[in-house]
């Protein structure tokens, strides 16, 4: 399933992309047919995520009522051109976590634009975005010149993790996952050299983390370890790669994310990006004000933001 949060009248809804088009608010289509199950009647994704398969199996139980023409159901769908998206987990439960250097494009062209020796770690370089800069589909990113003049994109695969562990063996990775979206690591790469490299305050902006525009289920993804992502700025190609390039791939990144720390329903990861950054450009491209930036990957989407000043 292609799951969304649409902006409504009544507040933020967690919503099923139909196959036919249009959006099926989740809890109004529980409480028009009588569903008791909690996690669909909350209205929130995090609550659907949290409901397991039990919850997810409730719900395709409704979308086949809808597709089958169920008046009531019917008649709750918003169409696509009406629908005002807004990220998927509008505000995490905790601060998503990140990855870096886990391409080795990303990592040699890194390296010449600093002219540093930049090796691959033994072990994942993990840091946090926090829940504030969380934006979705269509939100501006925001520029604070006062703060960074040189706004970088990445983007980037980010798993949902669906069942909670810790010490997750690395055989057993999948089976905590929920589902992927995209994700757009927005970076002042200026304030990240100001901070001597860490990545927490140069990657934790307000809007510095642009994710959707749906999460889809892990069956929709089946081959998470062989996609394409694309990012445009502008309609040129910027980043264009898969993610069968990972040096780290999925099942290791949480096996090593969960080694004595839990991991828990709805935590989000992002994965790490490709080459094409604008820092590592000759010379480099920074995002000005009104550049259009899109981050595409295959089997779930395009997420497109705009810029502008804050």
């Amino acid at each position: 399933m292609r799951l969304a949060t649409i902006k409504l009248s009544s507040g933020p809804a967690c919503a099923v992309e139909m196959p036919a088009g249009g959006y099926l608010p989740v809890a109004a289509a529980a409480a028009a047919t009588g569903s008791s199950e909690r996690a669909l009647l909350d209205g929130r994704l995090q609550a659907l995520i949290e409901g397991g398969d039990a919850a997810l199996a409730a719900l395709a139980r409704l979308v086949s009522a809808a597709e089958a023409g169920e008046a009531a159901l019917a008649a709750l769908i918003v169409a696509p051109g009406d629908a005002d998206l807004l990220a998927p987990l509008p505000r995490p439960e905790k601060n998503v976590f990140c990855v870096g250097r886990n391409y080795a494009e990303h990592i040699a062209e890194g390296a010449r634009a600093q002219n540093a020796v930049v090796n691959v770690t033994e072990v994942p370089v993990f840091f946090t975005k926090p829940r504030t800069a969380v934006i979705g589909e269509g939100a501006t990113i925001p520029l604070f010149p006062h703060v960074s003049t040189h706004i970088d994109y990445e983007v980037e695969l980010a798993v949902i993790i669906g069942k909670a562990g810790r010490d997750i063996a690395r055989d057993d990775a999948y089976a905590h996952v929920f589902g992927y979206t995209i994700l757009n690591d927005v970076t002042a790469r200026d304030v990240q050299r100001r901070h001597g490299g860490q990545y927490f305050k140069g990657k934790g902006l307000d809007g510095s983390c642009p994710m959707g525009p749906v999460v889809v289920t892990k069956d929709e993804l089946p081959d998470p370890q062989n996609t394409g992502l694309r990012l445009f700025v502008n309609g040129e190609r910027r980043q264009d790669s898969t993610t069968a390039q990972m040096i780290f791939d999925i099942p290791a990144l949480i096996a090593s994310l969960s080694e004595g720390l839990t991991l828990e329903p709805g935590d989000v990861l992002a994965t790490g990006t490709p080459s094409g950054v604008g820092y590592a450009m000759e010379p480099p491209r920074f995002l000005t004000d009104g550049d259009e930036v899109v981050c595409e990957i295959d089997g779930i989407g395009r997420l497109t933001n705009t810029v502008r000043p804050a």
